[in-house]
């Protein structure tokens, strides 16, 4: 009987153990599941977002270029019907936006090709300044060349 007295304590430390390590093996696998499933819901919404985001600084991108093409039209037709003050402010705001954007190198809406040649708009820009403050109708004519200037050079190379 003393041998059979020395194993209860065993199979009962024994049984006890093997309980918990099935449940710790139960609970390893329940969160191995959840995070599969979490993954599975996650996955395909970073993906989205991903994709939106990118869609989004598209958009952004051209935004500020339509935006700047507008500034620069809006100039262009005010000094055509000889308002000239709203002319010059819309033309210094172009230029100001464009060489702010400019700067920003590769970082800017525009590629080094458009950059290059959008960087010749800049060597008129003072006397058309002038040419507004003066409410000369010359002004005209040379707001409508840097416009056609502009729409080209965002037409000759693709943007990023």
């Amino acid at each position: 009987m003393s041998t059979i007295n020395e194993n209860e304590p065993r199979s009962l430390s024994s049984s006890s153990n093997s309980t918990w390590q099935n449940r710790m093996r139960r609970l390893l696998i329940y969160a191995a599941v959840l995070l599969v499933v979490f993954l599975a819901g996650l996955v395909p919404m970073w993906w989205s977002s991903r994709t939106t985001a990118r869609e989004l600084d598209v958009a952004q991108a051209s935004l500020k270029v339509s935006r700047l093409q507008n500034r620069l039209a809006s100039a262009a037709i005010d000094a055509r019907r000889a308002d000239y003050e709203p002319a010059r402010q819309a033309a210094s705001d172009f230029f100001t936006n464009l060489g702010a954007e400019i700067a920003r190198g590769p970082d800017s809406v525009f590629n080094e090709g458009q950059r290059t040649a959008l960087r010749s708009m800049f060597d008129t820009r003072d006397d058309t300044i002038t040419l507004l403050a003066r409410s000369d109708p010359a002004s005209a004519d040379r707001l409508v060349d840097l416009y056609t200037k502009y729409r080209q050079a965002n037409a000759s190379t693709p943007s990023r």
